[in-house]
């Protein structure tokens, strides 16, 4: 039985690493450094920093990870870049580090771990949740195109192999209208 529960002070930051470095690695055979590829335990607390994290577990150990958090200050790097307009926009939610053990795919896990992202955004009050993927990577944007998620523009972040799109997904009464990144301030 798999179980979703926020991520606590007291899970293992090199056991989440190490969940995200087998989760991406496929990814990383077709050619995409994602940072979840091989970022250091310093750079998963970092990218945690400020975010709601949650895990899921079976028998006590993690199968998947998912993070959420509110917008950026604008100065603030992500990662090594500012972020784009619409992750410093009031009310957007951003998603990331989504992932699932390989062994564990095909079960769910991804679904059940953004339904409860998406719920947190929701519970605090955010119009509209959004996240970035690799442009070439179909089967991840249709995952999410699935889920509501549309694509509203793109990003070329520092040191990557590919163009990324921005994404969107409108969350309650609030976020009915999806801005598009150029009518962003």
């Amino acid at each position: 039985m798999v179980t979703i529960r926020p991520l606590s002070s007291n899970d293992c930051m090199q056991t989440l690493t190490t969940l995200l470095h087998l989760s991406y690695a496929s990814l990383a055979a077709q050619g995409w450094n994602f940072t979840a590829v091989d970022q250091s335990v310093d750079v998963t607390r970092e990218r945690l920093a400020g975010a709601h994290g949650f895990v899921a577990e079976r028998d006590g150990r993690f199968v998947g990870t998912v993070a959420v958090r509110g917008p950026k200050p604008a100065g603030e790097a992500y990662i090594a870049d500012p972020p784009p307009p619409l992750y410093t926009t009031a009310g957007t939610a951003i998603l990331s580090q989504l992932a699932v053990h390989p062994d564990c795919r095909g079960q769910g896990i991804a679904e059940r771990l953004m339904d409860a992202a998406e719920a947190w955004a929701c519970e605090q009050g955010f119009a509209r949740l959004a996240l970035d993927t690799a442009e070439p990577a179909v089967a991840l944007r249709r995952r999410y195109e699935r889920r509501g998620y549309a694509t509203v523009g793109g990003v070329q972040w520092q040191g990557k192999t590919y163009g990324s799109v921005l994404m969107c997904k409108p969350l309650g009464e609030a976020g009915r209208t999806i801005p598009h990144v150029s009518t962003l301030p």
